[in-house]
């Protein structure tokens, strides 16, 4: 993995963005036209135009999937899924399926890391919108035993795991319930820009078992993971699919914030994602200390390139800590005695160099997986049915 440069905006290598906040620091890779826009930019409208519509066309194809989820879901007792972590977005998708007329179950993913604010703004949620609530609270053992995992590969992207589990939740009881449709928070206009050497695909249970094996202890027996088996099982035989419901309407991040805060009560965290104490500390530490990353940049970036911000705000922004100091000394103690690493372990651990997710085994394409089946896809799966105890194995 290719370390981020370490320069400072007076360094004659430094290049940002002209319109936006991304630069050469934040991704070595980056590119600029001749007009010193980089390509976070052209890929945001790309993007956008692509996936994107709004207006009375939006609101028009918006009906048509409320339609056809009401109508595949009318004989049971819930019509869709929503996943719920008492964030910005998925309190905001779920207030606007209340308002759509649809009968969601709510599903959470306890993985044993929730603020006690993110406590309150789930409760506050469903018990105003009147929703049931499924939580799913992830094995401890086993997830500690992942984390600590995870941090001896000295990988970037140690949310994966979470972001995998939360998956692997949603479809397991869509399946289970027969629910066709899983609404989900995701939007272009607010989540579109991540360099690839931040992350890594979080559908990618080979990667997890892959560093588990090398590095952990405590074996995967629980731990919802979702393979190619699973997948198709639930995708192609159940008819489970995910539906980006806010991509149909305008979304303009504060003024979300403030609808939700008459609504439902809803308390801002600070940042996107800081409703676990984990991501907290990872985003506002790890990130910035070892791999010399501020996701604040990308999630500013996106905020300019949909006209929401100005440059000068996310620059304005960008100057205050990342971390409130003393939220990090309550966090750090916090982090290490939940984990049960002692403080030099744990610095033994952040400072070993950062490597790549692809040094570990990882889920390759089909056609590269199988490349004598490549003209032969069809009789692949016909040769390799999916039965239904293979979503067990």
């Amino acid at each position: 993995m290719q370390e981020n440069l370490i320069l400072s905006d007076s360094d004659s290598r430094y290049q940002q963005c002209a319109f936006s906040v991304m630069d050469n620091i934040a991704d070595n890779d980056i590119v600029f036209d001749e007009n010193g826009i980089c390509n976070y930019y052209h890929e945001y409208k790309a993007n956008f135009t692509q996936n994107v519509i709004t207006g009375p066309l939006g609101t028009q194809n918006l009906n048509e999937i409320v339609d056809r989820i009401k109508e595949e879901g009318k004989l049971k007792k819930y019509d869709c899924i929503i996943g719920i972590s008492g964030g910005v977005d998925s309190t905001y998708l779920a207030l606007l399926t209340k308002k759509l007329g649809l009968r969601p179950l709510a599903v959470h993913l306890d993985n044993n890391w929730n603020s006690e604010l993110a406590v309150m703004n789930i409760h506050n949620v469903v018990t105003k919108l009147g929703f049931d609530l499924y939580t799913h609270v992830i094995n401890w053992e086993e997830f500690k035993d992942l984390q600590i995992a995870y941090l001896k590969a000295s990988v970037v992207d140690i949310e994966v795991i979470s972001d995998h589990a939360i998956f692997g939740i949603l479809f397991k009881i869509a399946g289970e319930k027969n629910i066709k449709h899983i609404l989900i928070g995701n939007n272009i206009k607010t989540e579109t820009t991540l360099p690839r050497t931040w992350a890594h695909p979080n559908t990618d249970h080979i990667n997890i078992m892959a560093i588990q094996k090398q590095f952990g202890t405590v074996p995967l027996k629980t731990f919802p993971l979702m393979g190619d088996k699973i997948k198709r099982y639930y995708q192609e035989i159940k008819g489970v699919k995910n539906v980006s419901i806010l991509n149909y309407i305008e979304f303009n991040k504060a003024e979300v914030k403030q609808i939700i805060k008459e609504e439902l009560d809803w308390r801002d965290y600070g940042s996107k994602h800081y409703e676990n104490i984990w991501t907290r500390f990872f985003q506002g530490y790890i990130l910035p200390y070892k791999f010399k990353i501020d996701k604040r940049k990308a999630h500013l970036s996106d905020l300019i390139f949909g006209g929401q911000i100005t440059k000068q705000d996310a620059l304005e922004e960008l100057k205050k800590p990342i971390y409130d100091p003393d939220q990090f000394k309550v966090d750090y103690a916090f982090v290490l005695k939940k984990l049960g690493l002692t403080d030099e372990e744990f610095r033994n651990l952040l400072d070993q160099p950062p490597q790549s997710h692809y040094q570990f085994d990882y889920e390759k394409p089909l056609d590269e997986r199988y490349s004598f089946l490549k003209p032969l896809k069809k009789l692949y799966r016909w040769i390799f049915p999916i039965k239904n105890n293979d979503i067990h194995n």
